[in-house]
């Protein structure tokens, strides 16, 4: 399966779709933001990912104990009204950054909270949108985003089985196949062992979309190792300089880590490869230092070719080692010096 974003096509035959989440890394400076998606260029991302939602968009301003955080996170103790406030990226920004990031070269989409974020986006004429994980179990958003068409990244970081099923069932209702789920670990660090990267081989198997991760853990092991695993995109936050600080500034990559991601899961791709057993240019020129047979000693017309006269050596212009027991016996036909390749024509029974 191939979907097109943009310029760019992700499927099994492509190379993954890196994707650099600024999220709040921007601290409420346009200008920060607008350096960042520069950086995540220059560091080799493929697109950027906005969040787009209002803290009235998201949740409500209240204050009683359901909306105090105290799910074991980095944000306990806060309020998330207040969290969000903090955190979330103006909209009134948002179509400036799409021109400034598609102008060099990037992909630019976001996630939508909402139907009225949805509606905004869409007049941004943006290539896709994103469901973050706590959005999985919103259905009837979930078909709003799908009936515009577009593909959609679905994150599946609190999800059962059973809430991917109905995300993916609400999409393809609405006529649009064009998913791609990302396996996710809603914990902020995740730890490794909390990731499961095979379960990227049942999604694809079960749900024939293409697959990728949306990568919460510290540094950058997880998407190198996610590759032999169907990992097609890959999503990591992005922030210049972890010293800015920042509501998501523990969790995410700076520039040198995610440029040293970029790299490395470039040459992992060439790496893991394709299957064959073709030898390259490089391969066959190694193989004549591959052993052979050869004589170890003159040898004289007619002489017995013996296990002292003949043997299994460095480098391969001679006989297949396979052949040394078959050929003890085998009489010279001419005379053989030392050091010479054995071959069949210099040989009989």
């Amino acid at each position: 399966m191939e979907i097109k974003i943009g310029n760019l096509i992700i499927g099994d035959k492509q190379p993954a779709f890196i994707i650099a989440e600024l999220s709040a890394n921007h601290n409420q400076s346009f200008e920060l933001a607008v350096s960042s998606i520069k950086a995540m260029k220059e560091a080799g991302a493929d697109a950027v990912k906005l969040q787009t939602y209002t803290a009235d968009t998201i949740t409500i301003d209240c204050n009683n104990k359901f909306f105090q955080i105290k799910q074991g996170t980095i944000w306990d103790g806060r309020n998330l009204y207040q969290l969000y406030k903090e955190a979330y990226t103006p909209w009134e920004w948002q179509p400036k950054l799409k021109k400034i990031a598609e102008e060099i070269g990037l992909v630019f989409f976001s996630t939508p909270f909402d139907k009225t974020a949805v509606d905004f986006l869409s007049k941004m004429d943006v290539p896709a949108y994103k469901i973050a994980s706590p959005e999985i179990l919103d259905i009837p958003l979930i078909e709003y985003i799908a009936a515009k068409g577009k593909p959609i990244f679905i994150s599946t970081g609190i999800a059962r089985f059973e809430d991917i099923h109905e995300a993916v069932l609400a999409c393809r209702k609405k006529g649009n196949d064009q998913i791609i789920l990302l396996k996710c670990t809603t914990a902020y660090p995740t730890p490794f062992e909390e990731v499961n990267l095979k379960v990227l081989l049942d999604l694809k198997k079960k749900f024939k979309t293409v697959v990728g991760i949306s990568d919460h853990t510290l540094g950058i092991s997880v998407p190198l190792v996610s590759l032999p695993f169907g990992a097609k995109v890959i999503e990591k936050h992005f922030i210049i300089d972890r010293k800015t600080g920042g509501p998501d500034a523990s969790f995410s990559l700076d520039f040198a880590q995610f440029k040293q991601m970029v790299q490395s899961v470039r040459q992992a791709e060439k790496a893991i490869g394709r299957i064959t057993y073709k030898l390259t240019q490089k391969m066959k020129g190694e193989r004549e230092l591959a052993r052979s047979i050869f004589a170890v000693k003159n040898i004289k017309k007619g002489e017995f070719i013996t296990q002292e006269n003949v043997r299994s050596i460095r480098p391969g212009f001679g006989l297949h080692p396979k052949y040394l027991n078959k050929i003890i016996g085998y009489k010279a036909t001419r005379s053989i010096i030392f050091g010479t390749p054995l071959s069949w024509k210099l040989i009989t029974k």
